[in-house]
């Protein structure tokens, strides 16, 4: 029996991740072993969620990873109480799909209740009329109950408890605003944790305070534990690897903070061990390196430092020349470019990366335009999209995807670099490939 609940919001900036978080904190802190869960593709909010929990973040996203992989996820990553924060708006999914992918979406797929965070700081009485409206939208979705956010007096939380008790939805908490619990964000939301550790630890027994002390724990603990028992078998990455393993070095580090759990739960299943490397700091790949895989992150921020370390890029360079299998997505394919913003680079693909002033995000249906590392001509993935650069090559390319008459990024049968972000869980081929081209290599 997995209890869970899901926290959601009426839009982006009533407060889920600082609720969520907190919420994993401070059941942590009573001793219960709770689990975090993202809807959606993100992967800077799981980063709190795994500090909160001292657990690995987890996502859950219909659209990457499919709408019957969602419960044996859920059981392969849960703890006791499994926290599941969902992404804009409970109703906000897919453009154009009625509500794929959104956060009650997922809640109907994992028969989870609701609860839901509004922010309170412009509004009083309305409160009620908002949370009625989100309560009745849809009658598949149990709405437990509401957690008051940005308070600003005793009154005014007693004006709002009074306009909500008609309704029979409960009042689980009233927090107050605050100056003490912040977390910034930039160009692509949060900044993740993995940039701001010390400061982020620190914060953390605030955050698991403030929530202990405005919201009804025990109240939330029933709820969750008041969820049906789900049927099936938990996700699997497969059987124990038997033969010869081989290392894959991952980028890790500030500059690279984003990876999915899965994907390398997938790789040590088929033998393949991932090392972190750090290429702010480390100087060298790891001894009887026999792959590379450079995930998301965010290296226009730290371009001048990753450009300094010379030895490492050069060591890459070099690798990926010589057929060394390598998987580079967003940030990673701005890493193997020949500069990033004029500072230079790996220079294993011959094209230079920038910052622009307009974004690129959105769920991507991509096909394989030829055979590569990744996959055979025809094969089709579903990815996600996030970020605020582009890629010129200066010279013809065989690309990674295409989608919506775009081509994007480079492929070959040792290398795969693009902007796509794809859960291999949804498509374990992808591991396998990869894998497959590793024990080739080593």
């Amino acid at each position: 029996m997995v209890a869970r609940v899901v926290i959601a919001a009426p839009g982006s900036g009533h407060g889920k991740t600082t609720v969520a978080a907190g919420l994993m904190a401070a059941l942590r802190a009573r001793g219960i072993d709770v689990s975090g869960h993202k809807v959606g593709p993100d992967f800077i909010d799981p980063s709190y969620h795994a500090l909160a929990t001292g657990r690995p973040p987890r996502n859950l996203d219909p659209f990457l990873q499919s709408e019957e992989l969602l419960v044996p996820l859920l059981l392969h990553g849960a703890g006791e109480l499994a926290v599941i924060e969902g992404v804009m708006g409970l109703f906000d999914g897919a453009l154009g799909t009625e509500g794929f992918a959104s956060t009650a979406h997922v809640a109907r797929l994992l028969d989870a209740p609701v609860v839901l965070v509004v922010d309170a700081s412009a509004a009083s009485r309305s409160v009620a009329a908002t949370v009625l409206g989100f309560a009745t939208y849809d009658p598949r979705l149990r709405l437990a109950g509401v957690i008051l956010n940005k308070l600003g007096s005793q009154r005014h939380e007693d004006e709002i408890r009074a306009a909500l008790a008609p309704t029979g939805i409960p009042v689980l908490g009233a927090l107050r605003r605050t100056e003490d619990i912040h977390a910034p964000s930039r160009h692509l939301g949060l900044v993740p944790v993995a940039e701001r550790a010390a400061e982020s630890q620190r914060l953390l027994p605030k955050l698991a305070a403030w929530i202990s002390e405005g919201v009804d724990l025990e109240a939330i603990v029933r709820v969750a534990r008041g969820a049906s028992r789900l049927g099936g078998q938990p996700w699997s990455p497969g059987a124990s690897w038997d033969g010869p393993r081989k290392v894959v070095a991952a980028a890790a580090g500030e500059a690279f903070t984003f990876r999915y759990t899965e994907t390398v739960e997938l790789l040590v299943a088929l033998g393949v061990d991932v090392v972190d490397v750090d290429p702010l700091q480390d100087k060298a790949l790891p001894e009887g390196c026999a792959g590379l895989y450079f995930g998301g992150g965010f290296p226009e921020v730290h371009v001048e430092e990753l450009s300094a370390n010379a030895p490492l890029r050069e060591e890459i360079a070099a690798a990926v020349h010589s057929g060394m299998p390598v998987v580079a997505e967003c940030a990673g394919l701005l890493y193997l470019c020949r500069e990033l913003d004029g500072q230079p680079m790996v220079g294993a693909l011959d094209a230079v990366a920038r910052m622009t002033k307009r974004g690129a995000l959105g769920y991507r249906r991509a096909v394989a335009p030829q055979p590569h590392l990744l996959g055979e001509t025809g094969d089709r993935v579903t990815g996600h999209e996030f970020h605020r650069t582009e890629v010129l090559p200066r010279h013809g390319k065989a690309p990674a995807w295409e989608w919506d008459g775009k081509a994007e990024g480079f492929a070959t049968p040792t290398l795969h670099a693009s902007y796509l972000h794809v859960h291999w869980a949804g498509h374990p081929s992808l591991a396998r490939r990869f894998a497959a081209a590793v024990h080739r290599h080593g």
